[in-house]
């Protein structure tokens, strides 16, 4: 079971860290957010929005390619319906939504742009291996270009461009 550590305290105190489920800490950290966003923002000015985590296409096995595969040299998106990589858990998804769907009890309305379903299936809109390396390539890694490709970050113009157009799109709703 995956597993991750929360902080109970300060930054100063490292021995406050606990390491638990990734799901309860999820749950905590949203729980303290959720505490934090209800007492300290003017709701009846403030329009507020939660984005999900993207997709990070590491693991080309997940799509019918060889295991060691990544995004490098992908030119298609993922044509298959519901397609969810290992690294983006709907379990974790349903987490927030119940946060989410507490807050709205509350009288806090909280949008989700829900970037993590978005990105599932563009494999092909990373850098790969064009993006600028602040320090020289080695032999080793010029020569295996799949060790260095860079399938975290996302291409501009491209998949970003996407979910700032449908916040915007949201945001502009409210002001017509």
């Amino acid at each position: 079971m995956p597993t991750i550590n929360i902080l109970n305290g300060s930054f100063e105190d490292t021995e406050q860290y606990k390491l638990v489920d990734k799901h309860y800490g999820y749950n905590v950290a949203l729980e303290l957010w959720s505490t934090w966003l209800h007492s300290h923002v003017n709701h009846t000015r403030t329009k507020s929005y939660f984005m999900t985590m993207t997709a990070v296409h590491k693991r080309g096995e997940e799509w019918g390619r060889k295991v060691g595969t990544n995004c490098f040299n992908e030119t298609e998106p993922i044509m298959n319906d519901g397609f969810w990589e290992s690294g983006c858990d709907p379990e974790m998804m349903r987490i927030l939504e119940s946060s989410l769907n507490k807050l709205k009890g509350k009288g806090v309305n909280v949008q989700m742009v829900n970037i993590s379903q978005l990105t599932q299936y563009r494999r092909d809109a990373y850098p790969s291996i064009y993006r600028r390396h602040y320090s020289p390539l080695t032999a080793t890694q010029l020569s295996n270009p799949i060790s260095y490709a860079d399938c975290s970050h996302w291409c501009v113009p491209g998949v970003p461009d996407t979910w700032n157009e449908l916040l915007l799109t949201d945001i502009l709703q409210g002001q017509l």
